[in-house]
């Protein structure tokens, strides 16, 4: 079979960038889904080690870790220590104690990465996209021009320049 898209799993004319480990979230790896066991993943993060974690910082209320699956460099989760999942079924405390470290962690990112902006955000319940709606986060997105190029729009696929532990310590050292 000759033609220009070179027959199954045979090369062709395009270059294809793999994240395989997207796959493995998506299929609800580290989610607690209807029909797996997992843990939640926010409950589970605050008994590791802060490098094993991946967490940045620790507060009394809530906590700042990297995200297993960013959507940029740098992408941060501000976690409530107690399992909850909506805001209003924070405390005055909690609630107060999310907004500052989300403060802190763009400071922080600025301080480190130079974004040229951030996305902030909380999706509240599985219907608005959030991957783990049982148990609150807030997302601190950093954002530079021409970040959103064309390889998470066309190839499903975000290149992350560091690994994550180098980020997570660089981040904490400067908090």
């Amino acid at each position: 079979m000759s033609d220009s898209f070179g027959g199954a799993g045979m090369p062709d004319a395009w270059q294809r960038l793999w994240a395989p480990h997207r796959m493995e979230y998506l299929n609800g790896e580290n989610r607690p889904l209807e029909g797996n066991d997992a843990q939640c993943p926010f409950c589970r993060i605050p008994s590791l080690s802060d490098e094993d974690g991946l967490i940045v910082h620790r507060g009394v209320h809530a906590y700042v870790v990297m995200n297993l699956y960013p959507y940029n460099a740098g992408h941060l989760l501000v976690c409530a220590f107690r399992h909850v999942a909506d805001l209003t079924d924070l405390e005055s405390d909690e609630r107060n104690e999310i907004s500052e470290l989300t403060a802190h962690a763009m400071k922080t990112l600025r301080k480190v990465s130079q974004p040229g902006g951030f996305n902030l955000g909380m999706n509240q319940g599985a219907i608005s996209g959030a991957g783990v709606a049982e148990h609150i986060h807030q997302h601190v997105v950093p954002r530079w021009s021409g970040d959103a190029n064309f390889m998470p729009i066309i190839g499903q696929t975000k290149v992350l320049p560091q690994l994550l532990a180098k980020t997570r310590a660089d981040l904490a050292a400067a908090w």
